[in-house]
């Protein structure tokens, strides 16, 4: 026993058995497994954000302070990230509002092109029924005066009176809608809906719409809708007025010269205008108001003097007609008179409503009123004194051009010769249009 535990405290060698020696070793291992020392260093104490962020702001290069901005004290809201952002909703939504337009014009331009049809009918319908009603009763007048006596006589009368009624109420309407001037007031309509439709078109083509743009369509469709009306209650137009004045169908000239005003222009310089060209504007001008303009003028009080009396005589004649067909049989002479007047009346009538003379007034009311629009886009042009915020000066001359049926170089020329006859205190004696 005293061997052993002088063994197992490691004093004595154990020889005695294989066993106690291994047990010996593994005692041994047990007891001498050396400890770790402690580590000599510490882990340093992260630093929070706020303080870091403190610490940046202060670092030192060269001599000077970087200072690096706090992330609290950033607006977001005025970031150019949010300002693109407001700026494409915007374009979108006028973009939306120009296509809403666009749809609504499109809706104008069947609604007048229906109507146009339909009147276009009327006067057709209309001018052939009054004048088969107006023969007829004449036919009736000249048959009882050659042998007409008794009750034959009194049928023959009275049928021919009535006739002679029914066209002079009916001709009393025709002539106060004149639907020859309502079938063109539709075509012009139609044909200015169009023009619209594809300038709406070109609009959305070219992007980056506007609420501008959008204020301008609106405007542009409610001057056509004042202009050219569809009903006839209420709403029609004065057929014959006091004196002629062209058709009025864009905006007022202070929303031209706003619309001018408020134009962005992306090229510097001159924007393509020089002295020359606003000399030869202003020559332009000059020839469409003494020439053009006037000559229409007069030719629209000319048909509208014409259709006046021809609008009073048809009525007039056949209720002379009515009143002698009435007196058939007292008289030779009052057989006459239901004749002649009968004849007459559709002769004037046939040449008032056949020959569209109500036409022809809105033909020309609408001419004036294209070379009044040519007068104040130019005149509001030239008045605007920002080169920038005018429409490019070559574009410009190219559209005049084309509008008055002329090439630049004619347009150009046409010019310098109209200047030439001022200084010579004659006037030019040639229209500045080519189309009418």
């Amino acid at each position: 026993m005293a061997s052993l535990q002088a063994s197992a405290l490691g004093l004595l060698p154990t020889s005695s058995s294989p066993f106690s020696c291994c047990r010996s070793r593994k005692i041994n291992a047990a007891i001498h497994v050396p400890k770790l020392p402690k580590a000599p260093f510490s882990v340093p104490k992260i630093p929070t954000t706020r303080k870091l962020i403190e610490e940046l702001n202060n670092i030192r290069v060269d001599g000077f302070t970087n200072t690096i901005p706090v992330l609290q004290n950033i607006n977001f809201t005025t970031t150019p990230f949010v300002d693109d952002i407001k700026a494409q909703n915007s374009i979108a939504f006028a973009t939306t509002q120009l296509y809403s337009l666009l749809e609504v014009v499109a809706d104008r331009v069947e609604m007048h092109a229906n109507i146009g049809k339909q009147r276009d009918n009327w006067n057709t319908l209309l001018l052939n029924s009054i004048n088969m009603i107006t023969l007829t009763a004449a036919t009736m007048a000249g048959v009882a005066t050659i042998g007409g006596v008794g009750m034959p006589l009194l049928a023959l009368k009275l049928s021919s009176t009535l006739l002679y009624s029914a066209a002079t109420g009916m001709l009393l309407a025709m002539n106060k809608i004149q639907p020859s001037q309502l079938a063109e007031e539709q075509r012009n309509a139609t044909r200015l809906f169009k023009q619209l439709q594809s300038q709406i078109k070109t609009m959305l083509a070219l992007g980056a719409t506007t609420e501008e743009d959008v204020k301008d369509v609106m405007e542009r469709v409610l001057a056509l809708d004042r202009a050219y009306p569809l009903p006839l209650l209420g709403a029609m137009l004065d057929k014959f007025p006091a004196k002629f004045e062209p058709a009025t169908w864009w905006p007022s000239y202070q929303v031209l010269q706003k619309k001018t005003k408020s134009q962005e222009r992306k090229q510097r310089g001159n924007n393509g205008w020089s002295e020359e060209l606003e000399v030869e504007m202003r020559d332009i001008v000059e020839v469409v108001k003494r020439k053009d303009s006037k000559d229409y003028e007069r030719l629209g009080n000319q048909v509208l003097k014409i259709n006046k009396i021809l609008s009073i005589s048809g009525p007039l004649l056949t209720g002379i007609a009515a009143v002698g067909s009435a007196c058939v049989g007292n008289g030779s002479g009052a057989a006459i008179v239901a004749v002649v007047a009968g004849v007459l009346a559709t002769t004037a009538n046939a040449f008032q409503h056949g020959g569209q003379v109500g036409m022809v007034f809105e033909m020309y009311r609408n001419n004036g009123g294209f070379f009044q629009l040519l007068q104040e886009t130019i005149e509001a042009t030239l008045k605007e004194g920002d080169l920038e915020k005018r429409e490019n000066g070559e574009l410009f001359e190219m559209k005049v051009a084309s509008q008055l049926g002329r090439s630049l170089s004619q347009l150009r020329e046409f010019a310098r010769k109209s200047a030439s006859y001022r200084l010579d205190g004659t006037a030019i004696d040639e229209f500045a249009s080519k189309l009418f």
